[in-house]
């Protein structure tokens, strides 16, 4: 299956090195064209109607996001590139899109193209699109929504409704209110890194909670925390210091 792109970047030498690579490494993707700017990147897309976009991050005449807000395709597949760990990449992570960091590493390169190759037929890419927009557009918060990727599509949860999240081996389990549960193939360790300034708190090497979810504190058998839907979670004793001190700030 051949993938259409275009690469969207402002640096010469960047965009020719993507370009080779992804001619070399990549042979499943057809480049059907190059944008350097914010205007030429709206014309090309909308001309061209790609599968799968390389964008940069920040461009001379913009961003990258102002490319996606206000093109008139929008069911292309994302993989972003950056030169450093930006403000921004925090969202596309929520959004359940790649990126690569500069100087692009030819595995990272082709370990994205091939997740993008899994969804290339379904019409995710547009919905991921829309997801990572709106986020961008709000602070963090109750409101602020997460973007999972199951074996069956994708999932949008608002982070409200997560009541906790649970490891098992390379699996990462997502407790809801209402009692769905949500499984997605990637470990804990991803989310710990992506939720903890949303009053999330891994309190065990298995267990991550919503705080706002937390009802009581049991101190005996080692400590453990009752969550909204009456489950039990221990707490590890090296966690225990920093859970109470969060549990006493937090907001009600």
């Amino acid at each position: 299956m051949q993938i259409k792109a275009v690469i969207v970047e402002d640096e010469v030498r960047s965009r020719e090195l993507l370009h080779k690579l992804i001619g070399e490494f990549c042979p499943d993707v057809q480049v059907a064209g190059l944008a350097a700017s914010v205007e030429e990147a709206i014309a090309l897309i909308d001309r061209v109607q790609p599968s799968l976009v390389f964008m940069d991050i920040e461009l001379h005449s913009g961003t990258g996001f102002d490319v996606l807000q206000r093109v008139k395709a929008s069911s292309f597949h994302l993989i972003f590139t950056t030169a450093y760990d930006h403000y921004a990449v925090r969202a596309i992570k929520f959004s359940a899109i790649d990126y690569l960091l500069k100087p692009i590493d030819v595995e990272e390169l082709q370990q994205a193209v091939e997740k993008v190759k899994g969804k290339v037929e379904s019409d995710t890419g547009g919905l991921a699109l829309q997801m990572l927009l709106k986020n961008l557009n709000k602070p963090a918060g109750t409101d602020f929504s997460i973007t999972l990727s199951t074996s069956e599509g994708l999932e949008f949860i608002p982070l409200q409704t997560i009541i906790r999240l649970e490891s098992s081996g390379p699996y990462t389990y997502f407790f809801l209110k209402g009692g769905k549960k949500i499984m997605v193939s990637k470990n804990l360790k991803e989310y710990e890194l992506l939720l903890s300034e949303h009053q999330f708190f891994r309190v065990h090497n298995s267990h991550m909670v919503n705080l706002r979810e937390v009802t009581r504190m049991i101190k005996t058998d080692g400590g453990y925390a009752i969550m909204s839907d009456g489950s039990q979670i221990s707490i590890s004793p090296k966690k225990r210091e920093a859970f109470l001190g969060l549990i006493s700030q937090r907001m009600v």
